[in-house]
């Protein structure tokens, strides 16, 4: 057995469904070891496209995405992808076929240090030297990219090492710990916190939905009768329907929602990532008292001092305190909510064509059910999806928000299709990020499997405006033409629907899941909402 034929069954064994990638010269023994594998192997049009699926299958499914690339330009063209994951808590591992050992200690065609190239945005990166350590280094990378927090590992596999003969090597037994009980003192040093507030708040954060936490946090939340803001990660884990919901903060901008963190004497954060949603923009004159409830110890920031930290099991963190602190009496952010809940609607009958975002995504609601998944690019739209999508369950709103890359979005949707196919998957992506990564269409229609990209269509970087607008009143350099999307789209085959009134959309959207192919809309969309929106959040009186 070859050091590639072992690394095979080293993969299997630690339960890869789907490796995405290209082949490549120097990863060739790998490519052929993977004949009659119970792993299919997803051939991409572009490393980055590679990247971002086993991104977002990892994150859907909290195991590790898998993508394979070759040496060289193949290898970096893995980053941006990779980079997301490792920044967005989401677990893979990266695969990079490497020249021969033989000549890596010269100047050599397409060598580059991949191990260090890696480093800075893994948790581990490795190079195979020996086909004897095959089995430790696949089962260690696995397990350091699957723990709390997941990310990154990558593995350099240099192409005669792989073609070497690794004896009757096996793989390791997988094993994963169990997340420690949470000290007795600490529930009860975080109960008594809670007992004596006059305003608490929830912030859930990633890490709730990361440890199948939802329905604790929801349980929490009703018994001591707290409302929950949740950051643009963990859109759902707190449904937005329940009346202790107040929806997605992170907006990095006063809105109603920040309102209630003005408010509050306490702040529960629950597996909160401080990438997520920076502690100087909702602490800012550190008046409220820090609850830190997650797997992993606080990160040091003068904005996020704790009153208490609670370190383990989130569910059973949030099960236990709940049962030993006083409830509040009565929601302190009822009228916070109703005032939330009316904005957000107050855009559902608007005819403006091109349309509103507002109008866009409460008809995109109304076209999903709960377990749909929307995978939304980055963008001016990310912000308002960010804002104002109304999820119901946990992962069925995908939003990039540590690295907030750019062209996730198709190849994303087709990752929550491979991971969910009984469900509808939607992306949400600008012109811009569309055509970043637009040639995996042809991906998605030669697997078969059905996907609607909704392009809200601008003819610019719509945030990048919105931003030049806000700091300088003036905008420069954001233009740029687009083809006819419709033609576009069914140039590869799938279908294409251009919306040109606002009743259109609905239907539409309904017309696109019902085909059950690949369909893309072209949406036009007028931004100067977003202007709007900045104006109204500087004038934003907070209800009582």
């Amino acid at each position: 057995m070859k050091a590639s034929d072992l690394f095979v069954r080293c993969l299997e064994n630690e339960g890869v469904d789907y490796i995405f990638g290209i082949p490549g010269e120097e990863n060739l023994d790998v490519m052929d070891s993977l004949i009659g594998s119970s792993i299919r192997f997803v051939t991409t049009r572009h490393e980055q496209g590679a990247a971002f699926m086993a991104d977002v299958y990892g994150r859907l499914t909290g195991r590790a995405g898998v993508c394979l690339a070759t040496l060289g330009p193949g290898a970096t063209n893995l980053v941006t992808g990779f980079a997301d994951a490792n920044m967005d808590r989401a677990p893979i591992v990266g695969i990079a076929g490497q020249g021969s050992t033989t000549r890596m200690h010269k100047e050599s065609h397409q060598v580059l240090d991949l191990v260090n190239l890696f480093d800075p945005i893994s948790k581990y990166s490795i190079q195979i030297r020996e086909p004897e350590i095959v089995p430790e280094i696949v089962r260690k990378a696995f397990k350091a990219a699957e723990a709390e927090k997941p990310g990154g590992s990558f593995i350099d596999f240099p192409e005669n090492v792989a073609e070497m003969d690794a004896g009757d090597k096996l793989p390791l037994r997988v094993q994963s710990p169990r997340p420690p009980v949470p000290p007795r003192d600490k529930i009860e040093q975080a109960a008594k916190c809670l007992s004596e507030a006059s305003y608490p708040l929830v912030m859930a954060g990633n890490g709730v939905v990361r440890a199948g936490a939802n329905d604790a946090l929801v349980a929490f939340a009703e018994k001591l009768n707290i409302p929950v803001a949740t950051t643009f990660m963990a859109k759902g884990s707190m449904p937005f329907s329940h009346d202790l919901s107040l929806g997605t903060v992170g907006l990095q901008a006063r809105d109603y929602i920040a309102c209630g963190f003005d408010r509050a004497d306490v702040i529960v954060c629950v597996g909160y990532d401080m990438i997520e949603y920076h502690p100087h923009l909702w602490n800012a004159e550190n008046r409220a008292k820090i609850v830190h409830v997650d797997m992993s110890p606080a990160e040091v920031d003068e904005h996020y001092v704790l009153e208490c930290g609670v370190i383990g099991d989130i569910r059973e963190a949030l099960l236990q305190i709940a049962e030993v602190a006083v409830p509040q009496a009565e929601s302190r952010a009822a009228s916070l909510r109703a005032t939330i809940v009316d904005e957000l609607n107050a855009h559902a009958e608007d005819d403006a064509f091109p349309l509103v975002p507002q109008r866009i995504i409460l008809d995109l609601r109304k076209a999903l059910e709960a377990e749909d998944i929307v995978v939304s690019d980055v963008g001016a739209h990310k912000m308002w999806m960010a804002r104002m999508y109304q999820a119901e369950r946990p992962n069925t709103c995908i939003i990039s928000n540590g690295f907030a890359s750019m062209g996730i979005g198709v190849p994303g949707a087709i990752a929550a299709k491979l991971a969910y196919p009984e469900r509808t998957a939607v992306t949400v992506t600008g012109d811009a990020g569309f055509m970043m990564n637009s040639q995996e269409i042809e991906t998605a229609l030669r697997l078969g499997i059905a996907i609607v990209i909704l392009v809200w269509n601008d003819s610019k970087y719509g945030l990048i405006k919105w931003h030049q607008d806000r700091r300088f009143g003036r905008e420069t350099q954001i233009e740029f033409a687009n083809p006819d999307f419709v033609r576009y789209a069914e140039s590869f085959g799938a279908r294409g629907y251009r919306v040109e009134s606002a009743a259109e959309l609905l239907p539409t959207l309904r017309q696109a899941i019902a085909d059950d192919t690949v369909v893309l809309i072209d949406c036009p969309v007028d931004y100067s909402e977003n202007m709007k929106l900045t104006e109204k959040l500087g004038q934003l009186v907070c209800p009582i």
